[in-house]
């Protein structure tokens, strides 16, 4: 089976389908209809080592528990690493033992009969985003998740964007500084050597929580941190701004607990260098869907496989 097979609605059965999102320590699950309402949601314990047999088979039965009854009508996967969207393929998995290449999307089909496509965990999310939250009102947008890498998505028109191969919106891997840090993409300098959480680490020593309940409390060198960083922000949020034109950019992940002092920086930055006519009613706008985006976005692409439209 392919994800463009035929869907067969059983009458009389209100139709849902399954978003997963899978990371290095826990697989989340939920099964979602097509107004984006998630009826029920789960959570496993990603195994160690999480080889791809293993993951399949902890999928599997997660998929059973969460709909016992058969009711959903496709799957949509959000996977650690860049996907082949022509083979429906899992090119690379972070942080997951031996994954290269593993056709995850034909696996679940063969175990559960059930239309399944896939697309980056960071793609997922800001999909989610798109759909329920923060970017709802808009049809062109950049979501940005700031975490222990930088990911991100592109929306354009309403759609989710990735490209001729499904490796675009890769946000975080743009150049902000030809001679910076090296990344682990091979470039050097790009945007997640500066906005990271472990570009935090390696300029302060500290953890971006406790940065945040420094400036919380006042402290002067954490205040003067998070306006640094808002400006580095600013300044790859330029570069994505002239190409994209978006209505809004949505700041997600961990680090954008502390969003409050360092998104002024960040505004700032994008007035000073993105000529007016670039960005007319822009807003810079903080994710709403918490961990909850990556499960939300995986089932929206799954509607897009049955043809539903939420």
């Amino acid at each position: 089976m392919s994800a463009d097979a035929g869907v067969v609605i059983k009458k009389g059965i209100s139709p849902e389908v399954i978003g997963i999102d899978l990371g290095g320590t826990a697989i989340k699950l939920g099964r979602f209809s097509p107004d984006g309402k998630c009826h029920h949601s789960l959570s496993v314990e990603t195994p160690q080592p999480a080889t791809p047999e293993a993951v399949l088979g902890v999928m599997v039965d997660a998929i059973g528990e969460l709909d016992p009854k058969g009711k959903c009508v496709a799957i949509g996967v959000g996977t650690p690493g860049p996907v082949d969207i022509g083979s429906r393929v899992a090119k690379v998995a972070i942080n997951l033992a031996g994954w290269e290449d593993v056709p995850l999307a034909d696996w679940l089909e063969d175990k559960t009969g059930k239309p399944t496509i896939l697309a980056n965990d960071a793609n997922c999310a800001g999909l989610g985003e798109a759909w329920l939250g923060a970017g709802r009102q808009f049809d062109n947008l950049i979501v940005l998740t700031l975490g222990t890498g930088v990911g991100g998505a592109i929306i354009l028109n309403g759609e989710l964007f990735v490209g001729r191969t499904g490796a675009a919106g890769e946000l975080g891997l743009i150049t902000l500084d030809l001679y910076g840090p090296e990344c682990h993409s091979g470039n050097r300098g790009s945007l997640e050597q500066f906005v990271s959480v472990q570009a935090i680490r390696r300029r302060t020593g500290q953890e971006p929580a406790e940065l945040g309940h420094m400036a919380k409390a006042g402290n002067r060198q954490a205040l003067d941190f998070w306006e640094t960083y808002g400006h580095h922000l600013g300044a790859g949020l330029a570069s994505l701004i002239y190409v994209l034109t978006p209505e809004a950019i949505i700041i997600g992940g961990g680090i954008s607990a502390s969003a409050e002092f360092f998104l002024p920086a960040t505004l700032s930055e994008i007035e000073r260098r993105v000529l007016p006519v670039c960005r007319p009613g822009l807003q810079l706008l903080t994710a709403e869907l918490g961990n909850q985006a990556g499960i939300a976005g995986a089932a929206k692409l799954a509607w897009q496989v049955v043809g539903a439209k939420g």
